[in-house]
């Protein structure tokens, strides 16, 4: 028995704006949402990096700056987006016989101080990230509908299963178990093989949930958008990636609703602060932002040059405690 192998590569691409987390997403011919991707050729493609570029400047007209490899993405059966939107069906995933392509996707995230201006002969817009995972957003407390719908039908799912109720639990910081934003992988997996993502249903060719659950995406791009923001939320606590949203110079406030953002939780704002004095991450320019009307607020710029006389270190991020999701 043969499988023939193919490679796709996409890319995960994230700003942050007025407190929104945005990424690219590409839509064609009216299929669901996807990211940047695109084959890998290995007669012509030199690098997995120079093919992904020349992809996500064709798909969305956007120009990479720095990225970074994700993770590669090769479960059996997985279906290729171009799968999805030339089949008669686009959304079932095809089963493997001999001789059917094995597909994989290298994943890459990569992050840009400002959203880019898109050109309209692009299918292609900046979106929240929280369309697609409405749960992970706490930063005005827990959303209901974790308490209400969502544990009340994994708890269902998890019935009699010790190690389901303990993912679950886990996954959602249910009882003296904390929410751990990074686990943002691990809870949409949960929804996936408790059958609440729409993506399971499609996958599984069964008729479409009655109720959705953040926006399904193309193939298994939810999947890797997840990968993508488990990875940012953990690295900006021991790598300064944080600075690589913000724009040369920033005010406090600014970088706290950025960090705010890709967290989806509340920061307490003094020991913020006071941690960060402590980083020398971040030092004031003498100049003040008046713009807003309010109390001036001074400028301030990330210290690159300080990352060359010590190791690395992210953000100190004193986060303010809620209440759990649910019992």
């Amino acid at each position: 028995m043969s499988v023939d192998l193919g490679i796709d590569l996409s890319a995960v691409i994230v700003t942050v704006e007025a407190a929104t987390p945005l990424f690219l997403e590409t839509r064609r011919n009216g299929q669901a949402p996807a990211l940047p991707f695109g084959a890998f050729d290995p007669q012509t493609d030199r690098t997995f990096e120079l093919a992904l570029r020349g992809w996500v400047a064709k798909q969305t007209g956007f120009s990479l700056g720095h990225v970074e490899q994700l993770y590669t993405f090769g479960d059996q059966n997985r279906a290729t987006p171009e799968d999805d939107m030339h089949a008669a069906n686009p959304l079932p995933v095809p089963s493997a016989k001999a001789g059917d392509k094995r597909q994989i996707s290298v994943g890459y995230l990569a992050l840009t101080p400002q959203k880019s201006d898109l050109d309209v002969a692009f299918e292609a817009a900046w979106r929240d990230w929280y369309v697609h995972f409405p749960w992970e957003d706490h930063r005005n407390g827990p959303p209901a509908f974790i308490a209400e719908k969502i544990i009340p039908r994994l708890m269902t799912w998890a019935a009699g299963n010790d190690h389901r109720q303990q993912r679950t639990k886990l996954a959602f910081g249910l009882n003296d178990c904390q929410w751990l934003e990074e686990r943002v992988l691990e809870r949409y997996e949960l929804l996936y093989e408790a059958g609440l993502a729409e993506e399971a249903a499609r996958d599984a060719s069964l008729p479409a949930l009655a109720e959705r659950f953040g926006q399904p995406m193309m193939s298994d791009h939810r999947r890797i958008l997840a990968t993508a923001i488990s990875r940012l939320r953990g690295k900006l606590k021991y790598r300064p990636v944080i600075f690589d949203l913000m724009p040369p110079k920033f005010t406090l406030s600014a970088l706290q609703r950025t960090v705010e953002a890709v967290l989806g939780l509340r920061l307490h704002k003094q020991n913020f602060r006071r941690a960060l004095d402590r980083s020398g991450l971040v030092g004031g320019l003498g100049e003040m932002e008046t713009s807003t009307g309010g109390r001036p607020a001074e400028y301030y710029r990330f210290r690159r040059e300080v990352l060359s006389t010590r190791a690395q270190q992210g953000i100190a991020t004193p986060i303010i405690k809620q209440a759990p999701s649910g019992n």
